[in-house]
């Protein structure tokens, strides 16, 4: 006890209470274990999220199609994922179970082999959608520009549906959607003002080499992120991926 301990006891000891409360190393786990949950999340979010970035950064290339990820997309990708894992998640709250898990295993990994599964399953369904967001810009005989568009506003739309995907992995739609986090939506809301400056400004078009976006290729990218929710919410279910290890 910091208050009531000796000063041999203090330099001695691994934990000093400067409150000489118990209670504080209850509160101490209970933030630890916050900060572990939140830090997984991230990392989770970003080796998703990242699949379907390498996809179309290689497969247009060897598929002889349209380049897609130009310097200025990728930069502003990562406009929108180093303020989400650095921010927004650090600011989640604590899990419902965060307190009745058993202590994990110190020597566990931060990802172990099924979160990262579980990571690779989601960004493979992000892909998979995107891509046929692709295949559907070609189908309907868009130039060059209007198809990077196309693919550049799919793969923006999908990437804010990883994130409320990962904001827990055992809550419901519900929860995720709902459960309070104002930095969240903020984040939402900047990403989506400054996607809708690129695609309907023509100076900011022409600086991102895009094209201009019909309403109805708006609503497929809406529909793409919409369906990538609602299936990794339902995957979720069955994954039963726990953040405690």
């Amino acid at each position: 006890m910091g208050g009531r301990g000796t000063d041999v006891a203090r330099e001695a000891s691994s934990i000093v209470l400067l409150d000489d409360d118990f209670h504080s190393i209850v509160q101490t786990i209970r933030l630890g274990r916050r900060i572990y949950d939140n830090l997984r999340k991230a990392m989770g979010y970003v080796v998703a999220l990242h699949i379907p970035i390498a996809g179309l950064a290689v497969f247009p290339l060897l598929l002889g199609m349209p380049l897609i990820l130009t310097p200025m997309i990728i930069a502003f990708l990562e406009m929108i994922i180093d303020p989400v894992c650095s921010i927004v998640f650090e600011a989640e709250a604590e899990e419902a179970d965060i307190m009745s898990r058993p202590p994990r295993d110190p020597e566990s990994a931060i990802l172990p082999p099924s979160l990262l599964a579980w990571c690779a399953l989601q960004g493979s369904v992000s892909l998979a959608l995107v891509g046929l967001v692709f295949a559907f810009a070609i189908a309907n005989g868009l130039e060059e520009r209007a198809i990077r568009s196309v693919v550049f506003t799919a793969l923006v739309t999908t990437t804010v549906a990883l994130i409320f995907v990962n904001r827990s992995f055992g809550g419901s739609s519900r929860e995720v959607l709902t459960r309070p986090n104002p930095l969240l939506w903020w984040a939402v809301l900047a990403t989506v003002g400054i996607l809708a400056v690129v695609v309907t400004w023509p100076p900011a078009r022409d600086l991102f080499r895009l094209g201009p976006l019909a309403l109805r290729e708006m609503g497929t990218c809406l529909l793409a992120a919409a369906t990538l929710f609602a299936a990794l919410q339902v995957l979720k279910g069955f994954w039963k991926v726990r953040l405690a290890a």
